[in-house]
């Protein structure tokens, strides 16, 4: 068996309203001034506002920025750091989805370690330690809460650099599912699609161990079993905590085992056209499951079994062999994706068919296909687009 090297980073706090909790955590920290990083959706929302209050309650300082834009980017994390040198604070707590988070880990490098983002693309680049930081997810996809990566965007390149020290890694995922009601459906679509593929993609990358697969074994349950409950049922908070806990697990697994190539085949498709990333990799898991089928077609099957006693299963078909269970997995996250109401396929995303030449030169270079289980060649990129293009 592989060797495996692995320290749980985080402290997970799990329940209905753990939000409550927020200020006496902070205390345990040893914190007295706190910086509050959060987006402009949450704020309206109301859930800066009792995140803050908590804070306040347990007597410690709070200021807040909200300067946080989906996909952050180099200009957020920037002025970000422009307010922590101003306040001073002794803990982060980041309120909101992934770009929340991943926002506040860039902060975090940056006021810790000094410099610019692009000195921390990679892995193991902080220089000092950082601050302890609280993550407060209000959605149910990144899993950034489990990781020590941060995802920011070059506001020139708009190329997305994965940062990551264990450094970087939160302090405490504080996982309230009663946050997670107030998503947009659309965003509770985008944001559960991204956590199914990251159990997925995990589940069968070249770094992939027994303690990975655990995780992502135990995300698929949770997340085959609560996403099609929580489009159908959108306020069973029993269902949306299965889905939240599923993307933190997904997290976990992500530490450990890293992603393939759907992620690889997406961050294209963002960067060039806008695709958000939930609905760019909802796309290209089906071809990517089908493309990986003739080296992990047994892992795939695992996941398979982990769901063919469920009421969504009996529409794909059983399980007599691992390749058969390879397609009915595809044909499954297929019709996820539009269970969600997401495009199926490119050409409904307005992608022009001349401009998969170029994003398959784009998704050669990305760092999270060299993980696959199978090898790409630049001439697979472009065929997995194509096939993802028109299923007719």
């Amino acid at each position: 068996m592989d060797s495996i090297d692995f320290l749980q980073r985080t402290r997970l706090i799990f329940g209905q309203n753990s939000v409550d909790r927020l200020g006496e955590l902070a205390a345990e920290l040893g914190a007295t001034r706190v910086l509050v990083v959060s987006d402009p959706g949450v704020v309206s929302a109301g859930h800066f506002q009792h995140g803050v209050n908590s804070l306040t309650q347990a007597g410690l300082r709070v200021s807040s920025f909200h300067g946080v834009h989906e996909n952050p980017t180099t200009d957020d994390v920037d002025a970000g750091v422009q307010v922590a040198q101003a306040e001073r604070p002794d803990l982060l707590v980041a309120i909101g989805g992934g770009s929340s988070m991943d926002c506040a880990k860039g902060i975090n490098f940056l006021y810790s370690c000094g410099g610019r983002m692009e000195d921390y693309w990679g892995v193991g680049k902080a220089t000092a330690d950082m601050l302890p930081l609280i993550a407060v997810p209000t959605t149910s996809g990144t899993g950034s809460e489990a990781q020590s990566f941060a995802l920011i965007s070059q506001v020139e390149s708009h190329v997305k650099m994965a940062c990551g020290d264990p450094r970087a890694a939160c302090r405490i995922a504080l996982l309230d599912p009663t946050l997670t009601l107030t998503q947009p459906s659309r965003v509770t679509a985008l944001t559960g699609i991204d956590a199914i593929s990251h159990a997925i993609e995990t589940q069968v990358t070249i770094k992939r161990s027994p303690l990975s697969n655990c995780y992502s074994r135990k995300a698929w349950q949770l997340l085959s079993l609560g996403f099609p409950r929580v489009l159908s049922h959108p306020h069973d908070i029993d269902a949306r905590g299965q889905v939240q806990l599923g993307a933190y697990f997904s997290g976990l697994a992500i530490e450990t085992s890293m992603l393939g190539a759907a992620h690889a085949l997406a961050n294209p498709l963002t960067a060039r056209f806008d695709i958000t990333h939930g609905q760019a990799v909802g796309a290209m898991l089906p071809a990517v499951i089908r493309f990986n089928s003739t080296e992990v077609a047994e892992l795939y099957a695992e996941l398979w079994r982990e769901m063919t006693t469920t009421p969504w299963a009996q529409q794909f078909g059983g399980l007599p062999g691992a390749e058969s269970a390879s397609e009915s997995l595809a044909l499954f996250v297929q019709h996820l994706v539009a269970l969600a109401g997401l495009e199926t396929e490119l050409g409904a995303l307005n992608i022009p068919l001349d401009s998969l030449e170029q994003l398959a030169e784009d998704a050669c270079a990305q760092w999270t296909g060299t993980f696959n289980p199978r090898k790409l060649s630049q001439q697979d990129f472009l065929q997995l687009y194509r096939e993802s293009f028109s299923h007719s």
